[in-house]
């Protein structure tokens, strides 16, 4: 999280106790889930890059130190602003099902839901090629520059974080018998690494150096040239046509079948990144920016909107009452994702946001927050649209628990994986500001194609194959993800960039911290540390 409100401490103010201090400064600032990638965003501010330039660096030494957390083969969500339009945007780096992912498929491959891990579930992978996108629209460093972080880390190693390892340890017999070029690659040694062991990826080291050789090589002698070179080695080159190539091959699913993917280069030249307005709702006296109905980004927005109706006594999350409150409006809002969230038709997408984020419709929703928890699932209604509520498939206290590969993907001996990823922010001196959520790819999701040293995502375990679903699968269509990074802003301007991994409970942390800074006048760290 970076906050750049600029608010100095009162003089005559006792600070907090604090586990940390709130760092300040007006040069730049960078916060991520891994000290590398910080450290490397952070130098290359110092060196003179802009906050793109910074977040796409650090963000690819996040593919190298994170790798059970996020992937080359996975997804990127990022809300952005820059220093000559402080308008929130949205950088759409999450890629769509393949064209051979039908529901048909599935449904001969005897599958009831989409597998967990496996490559039947990779949506084009998006995140590379969006970084790559949006270092040459608004970055200034040139490619191999960029990327010369990733590289080194990646040949040199990087030290194994207890996580990572207890990940390994979980998937040490499916890498072993059913997913040798991954347990080659992760356990080179025959064993699960130990924390603080140096973990090397030369494979992926050689596959950056070949995007920054294609761009190297790229006519034209501009650096928007180099990059698209880049890109076009990445879509259209080596990489899709590896990825076509091991997909094919029949490997263990967390069904417990052996399949093919469906995924081939023809399915890369499909994707294109994309820069749309982000969706917004303001909440005591600040405009919260989020990504739209396609991720779960509205949901911190509908809780907010509902919020905004309880005087803020009601809302400490210190307190039983304000406890009660937030996962109330929660539960209302994650109601209406399953009921109404999914890639949606653009006319379709603006009545269904119109409707849930009304003043009306947040008030109404916060009429049903009673002093005793409701159980029921209730979705709100969205009339004179001709839009019904979907109703998924719902797991009830005295039930056995969802069948794997069904929700967002704790990790199991399987591979999958269920709620984890990883993040960035980064602020620079000129005011240029992006909060970014990479995701997917992890290296439990699938196997590892050799030859590049990564695996897909899994994305797609988060449709329904039911036609009736607003986030149901389809070729061409993208998955429901929940990666949601957050910009603040005030007066029209960017003031905090903020976002946590977590799956489902990205945003239901987040709503604690906005809370807190926002309604109950906490610094970034205070609001943090709380209990």
């Amino acid at each position: 999280m970076t906050d750049m409100s600029g608010r100095p401490p009162s003089p005559t103010e006792v600070p907090p106790h604090t586990t940390r201090p709130t760092l300040r400064g007006s040069f730049g600032m960078c916060a991520s889930t891994h000290w590398l990638a910080t450290a490397t965003a952070q130098s290359v501010l110092e060196r003179g890059g802009n906050a793109f330039d910074a977040a796409v660096a650090g963000a690819f030494v996040l593919h190298v130190a994170e790798p059970h957390l996020n992937g080359p083969g996975g997804d990127l969500v990022a809300v952005l602003a820059t220093a000559a339009d402080p308008s929130p945007y949205v950088l759409a780096g999450q890629g769509h099902a393949p064209r051979g992912a039908t529901v048909e498929h599935f449904r001969a491959e005897g599958l009831d839901h989409v597998p967990g891990a496996g490559a039947l579930a990779a949506a084009v992978p998006g995140a590379v090629d969006s970084w790559l996108w949006l270092l040459a629209e608004s970055g200034t460093w040139e490619l191999a520059d960029v990327l010369a972080y990733a590289v080194h880390y990646a040949e040199h190693g990087v030290p194994v974080v207890p996580q990572l390892a207890r990940v390994l340890a979980t998937v040490e017999d499916l890498f072993r018998h059913h997913w040798p070029t991954s347990y080659a690659l992760w356990m080179p040694e025959g064993r699960v690494p130990a924390p603080g062991a140096t973990l090397v990826n030369t494979a992926y080291a050689r596959t950056l150096r070949r995007l920054c050789g294609a761009g190297t090589a790229a006519p034209g002698g501009t650096r928007a040239a180099r990059i698209d070179a880049a890109r076009h080695a990445w879509r259209t080159g080596f990489v899709a046509s590896a990825v076509e190539e091991f997909a094919a091959l029949p490997h263990r699913h967390s069904s417990g079948g052996d399949h093919a993917g469906v995924i081939t280069a023809a399915d890369f030249t499909d994707f294109h990144p994309s820069l749309e307005p982000a969706v917004t709702a303001r909440f005591r006296g600040t405009t919260v920016a989020k990504a739209g109905l396609w991720s779960q980004g509205p949901v911190l927005l509908q809780a907010l909107t509902m919020l905004d109706h309880f005087d803020d006594a009601r809302l400490d999350p210190s307190t039983a009452e304000g406890v009660h409150t937030l996962t109330e409006a929660l539960k209302l809002a994650m109601a209406d994702r399953e009921a109404y969230y999914g890639h949606l038709d653009p006319a379709r997408a603006e009545t269904v946001l119109r409707r849930l984020l009304s003043p009306r419709y947040g008030k109404e929703r916060a009429s049903l927050i009673r002093p005793v928890a409701s159980t029921a699932f209730r979705p709100g209604r969205i009339p004179d649209t001709g839009i019904t509520p979907y109703i998924p498939p719902l797991v009830t206290r005295g039930q056995a628990p969802q069948a794997d590969g069904v929700g967002e993907p704790t990790v199991q001996q399987t591979g999958e994986t269920r709620g984890d990823t990883c993040h960035i922010d980064v602020v620079d001196r000129w005011g240029n500001i992006v909060s970014a959520t990479p995701s997917g790819g992890w290296l439990q999701s699938s196997p590892a194609v050799p030859e590049l040293g990564f695996a897909l995502g899994t994305r797609l375990q988060m449709t329904w194959l039911d036609p009736a679903a607003p986030s149901r699968l389809a070729p061409g269509r993208r998955p429901r993800t929940t990666l949601t990074p957050t910009l603040l802003l005030r007066d029209g301007r960017p003031v905090a960039a903020l976002g946590t991994p977590g799956g489902d409970q990205q945003d239901q942390w987040q709503l604690i911290y906005l809370v807190r800074t926002l309604a109950l006048g906490m610094d970034p760290q205070e609001a943090i540390d709380a209990p």
